[in-house]
């Protein structure tokens, strides 16, 4: 069984997306996509699952289902920059080992999430994954 690894899943959650508009809210079986795929990430073994979003309609559809949530600012260029934003925000250590996950994935299996903080761990001259 592999070693237990101390890691905080991100998922960037974009509301103004240009390929498809409101996308983290779109319905999967009765839930909100980015809802599935925080679920999905929960079940990786992580410490910590946590939806960066850039409209307060993401927070509360999370909190509606229980899933931590936090505001970024709407005018980030890419998720990486959306997540630097969260981590500072979370106040995580620099060496802390971040997963972003896609909000894009609700059927993620949670096993890759957990294979990519083992190999984090394995290699932390790598800085994203």
């Amino acid at each position: 069984m592999p070693a237990a690894v101390d890691f905080t899943v991100l998922i960037p959650a974009r509301l103004a997306s240009s390929r498809l508009p409101n996308e983290p809210l779109a319905d999967i079986a009765g839930l909100p996509m980015v809802v599935r795929v925080a679920r999905q990430a929960a079940l990786s073994g992580a410490a910590r699952v946590v939806v960066a979003a850039d409209s307060t309609a993401i927070l509360d559809a999370c909190a509606a289902h229980g899933v931590q949530a936090l505001l970024t600012r709407e005018d980030h260029p890419s998720g990486s920059d959306r997540l630097a934003e969260a981590c500072a925000a979370l106040q995580l250590a620099d060496g802390a080992i971040v997963v972003n996950v896609q909000g894009d994935e609700p059927l993620i299996d949670p096993a890759l999430v957990g294979a990519v903080a083992r190999l984090l761990q394995a290699h932390p001259e790598a800085s994203m994954s």
